[in-house]
């Protein structure tokens, strides 16, 4: 049973998030939607219940075959999410994101960009702009370094159940038009049984700035989503900060997956 959390504030951009996870999970038997509100005030509980009704309600409707909601009052968004998660076993947090210009990067969807730096469990970004389509095509952009501990492969292949699709692992080293090291192909076989279940290509592209690299990758393959695993860390990884994922996030119009090692 897969279980995934929509945090919704009832703003313009949350509910084109659910909307949007709605249809992606519409008509799939073993998914559990759980609509989340944090309100600040008793007398804010009887307008969000109603609110968290009718969205639950246009779900159902919509082909979701089971939609729950959670109210809680106070406390930190982040926290209560990561709590949540754990709870419920969650499998994936899906969350909306605005802000396209420098200025709005800083102060809007900070709770977001928040939730995939500290929360444990997978998030989901979706655009403003963002209508589902469909999910066939999935990349997984990976950094080919010591992937048995830094790939977390079982939270990954529980989104990748959902959907089933083809997987395209993308890896950015512009050393790579010399030639493939060992240790490449060692990480390379190992990435291929983790998630044997797939039907999988492998990319090596060999360009300097990642961010232009992934991105044409995604119009190229028509990726219908990005996985990254964000790291907390610099030196050789400098490339896959989550600073790199925010800066995906503002300039692609399909959704990130977000997983943490």
């Amino acid at each position: 049973m897969q279980r995934i959390i929509i945090p919704v504030d009832f703003s313009d951009t949350s509910l084109n998030a659910a909307r949007f996870a709605g249809k992606m999970l519409s008509g799939k038997p073993g998914t559990i939607v759980i609509l989340y509100h944090n309100y600040q005030h008793d007398s804010d509980y009887e307008t969000s219940k109603s609110y968290l009704e009718s969205l639950q309600q246009e779900l159902l409707e919509k082909g979701d075959a089971s939609v729950e909601y959670e109210l809680e009052m106070g406390g930190n968004l982040v926290d209560n999410l990561d709590r949540l998660a754990h709870t419920r076993r969650a499998t994936l947090i899906v969350m909306g994101l605005t802000g396209r210009s420098e200025i709005q990067q800083k102060f809007i969807g900070s709770n977001t960009l928040k939730t995939v730096d500290r929360c444990l469990y997978p998030v989901m970004i979706i655009l403003p702009d963002a209508d589902f389509t469909k999910i066939k095509n999935v990349a997984f952009a990976s950094d080919f370094t010591d992937v048995e501990n830094s790939t977390p492969s079982s939270l990954i292949n529980a989104v990748l159940e959902i959907f089933n699709p083809r997987l395209h692992i993308v890896n950015v080293n512009p050393e790579h038009y010399i030639s493939m090291s060992d240790d490449c192909r060692v990480q390379k076989d190992k990435l291929d049984e983790m998630f044997g279940d797939y039907e999988k290509e492998f990319h090596f592209l060999t360009m300097n700035d990642f961010q232009d690299a992934i991105s044409n990758f995604l119009s190229d393959y028509d990726i219908d989503l990005l996985i990254t695993i964000p790291h907390h860390h610099t030196g050789n990884a400098g490339l896959w900060e989550t600073s790199n994922t925010r800066k995906l996030a503002y300039h692609t119009h399909i959704p990130i997956l977000t997983a943490h090692q």
